[in-house]
């Protein structure tokens, strides 16, 4: 598989991509791709879906939380989030409770397990990202770094709505 971005590809009635934005998002795409794929490769265990990944990362910076907290956190519509939520009670990952400032709502929380769940999930991508970034040579390494800032600059504002969309 190329390393390089494919040729100029349009949804069909849309304008082309400007190169730097199609560039940016084949190379999201496929660093996503190869990540999810070596981590169940090299991690067979690891059969979390992502969906229920980010919610653990969320109540892990967040937490207790209600659900329309979280919906509103991963831009997700409030039963999506509470399909994934009874799921991950199931498992054992998250618990509901009584919200404490409003008895009549309630909050989820990381269980001990949830915890344990997403150190190792956290780990087990850190490993696997350090293995594939030690294989760059230094200028790449640098490059990479150097962006990063610049990266999460780009997903805040990504994260705001886009002009002429109405605000929540």
């Amino acid at each position: 598989m190329s390393a390089q971005p494919r040729s100029d590809v349009s949804a069909p009635g849309s304008a082309p991509q400007a190169p730097e934005a199609r560039q940016l998002t084949e190379a999201v795409t496929r660093l996503r791709r190869a990540l999810r794929s070596s981590i169940r490769t090299d991690y067979p265990w690891e059969t979390l879906p992502m969906a229920q990944v980010e919610l653990l990362q969320v109540l892990g910076e967040h937490s207790p939380a209600r659900i329309s907290d979280l919906a509103a956190r991963r831009r997700l519509a409030p039963s999506t989030v509470s399909g994934l939520i009874g799921q991950m009670i199931a498992s054992g990952l998250v618990a509901r409770d009584v919200d404490s400032a409003d008895r009549r709502a309630s909050v989820v929380t990381l269980t001990d397990a949830g915890r344990e769940k997403l150190a190792s999930w956290t780990t087990a991508h850190e490993r696997r990202i350090d293995a594939a970034l030690a294989a760059l040579d230094d200028s790449a390494r640098t490059a990479i770094t150097d962006a990063l800032p610049a990266l999460f600059q780009l997903a805040e504002h990504l994260g705001e709505p886009a002009e002429g969309t109405p605000a929540d």
